[in-house]
């Protein structure tokens, strides 16, 4: 009897404390408006044939060249970050099976923030980490941490088809850093986690896509005490 309280009172306090971690929802979106809010940045060049909108409470990224969207929000310290994301593939114009991208800790030491069209070479000046789920049509999905010099150094790498984008499927995306170390899950299974040994303490974060049909939904954001 007496092991057994002893049991239920350290998983009530393992519990506990776990639900402590995750300590203030600063943000939401589920895209219930007709167009983006002004909590979100949109970086690409407009082309003939591409769009982003909001359908259906969801927003959609149908381009035919690289968009960003940033929470314009600088976000600092520890930090959660979770949303849905589906690639389309349906016989759409743009339609491809790559580049489930997203930035974060993003700043510039040049301080042209919110200045480019969304090109993924003009993004190489920056600092912030990067995870790139599928690219390379497919081939690639990696971790990398841009030093705002030019650098972009590779911290994980796969290219099993366990780790690849598969066509019209949810990924509920989460991305947490805590002290230093970024952590990468798609559909609550580990893909990255990175200690960074002089890490990035504040910066935006964004959603990236390039030639792609892309569905995202449930944005949320936590702060975290930990």
């Amino acid at each position: 009897m007496l092991y057994t309280q002893v049991t239920l009172i350290t998983v009530l306090f393992f519990s506990f404390s776990a639900a402590a971690q995750k300590s203030q929802l600063i943000f939401t979106d589920y895209f219930n408006k007709k167009t983006l809010d002004s909590n979100w940045i949109v970086e690409n060049a407009p082309v003939k044939g591409s769009s982003i909108s909001i359908q259906k409470g969801k927003l959609v990224l149908d381009t035919e060249n690289g968009v960003t969207v940033w929470y314009k929000h600088k976000i600092k310290g520890n930090f959660e970050i979770e949303y849905i994301r589906t690639i389309v593939m349906d016989s759409g114009r743009n339609d491809r099976l790559s580049d489930l991208n997203q930035f974060w800790m993003a700043t510039d030491p040049q301080q042209k923030m919110f200045t480019r069209k969304g090109g993924f070479k003009e993004y190489d000046s920056l600092q912030m980490y990067y995870v790139g789920m599928g690219g390379n049509y497919n081939t690639t999905t990696r971790m990398r941490r841009y030093n705002g010099k030019g650098a972009l150094k590779i911290t994980g790498e796969f290219t099993d088809s366990t780790h690849l984008l598969k066509p019209n499927t949810p990924y509920r995306i989460k991305l947490s850093f805590t002290n230093g170390t970024s952590k990468f899950f798609v559909n609550d299974i580990l893909f990255f986690e990175f200690t960074d040994s002089n890490p990035f303490t504040e910066g935006w974060f964004a959603i990236r896509s390039t030639k792609s049909r892309q569905v995202i939904d449930d944005v949320k954001i936590w702060t975290t005490s930990k």
